[in-house]
């Protein structure tokens, strides 16, 4: 591989590799899946979600949070709520998580027609 490859491979590893540190892990991408479809309560977000535990969504939810894909709005009301939203930020993923589902659905298809 000459010198110019070389580089060029290295460039585009590395935003990859940023984009996997923050997306990394079980839950986030499905954890933003579901806010592309509107804002959600933590119940909500519980129930949308399977297997997921209550304190992994916590968790996922303020590393999501850190990295402004997700905002927390804390509702006055009583009981007080909780109203996840995504950000101006965490919408530029919405081509991304779709792709990556539409390429699921195809994987899924390819594999169990086998």
């Amino acid at each position: 591989m000459d010198n110019f490859k070389i580089r060029e491979c290295k460039n585009a590893i590395l935003p990859i590799a940023d984009t996997l540190e923050v997306l990394q892990g079980k839950w986030k991408l499905l954890i933003l899946l579901s806010l592309t479809f509107g804002n959600h309560g933590f119940r909500e977000l519980e129930r949308q979600i399977p297997k997921i535990s209550p304190r992994m969504l916590s968790k996922e939810l303020k590393l999501l949070e850190e990295n402004q894909l997700v905002n927390r709005k804390v509702m006055s009301t009583k009981p007080i709520t909780v109203e996840y939203s995504l950000t101006t930020h965490g919408k530029t993923l919405k081509p991304v998580l779709f792709a990556l589902r539409d390429w699921g659905v195809s994987h899924r298809k390819k594999i169990f027609s086998v």
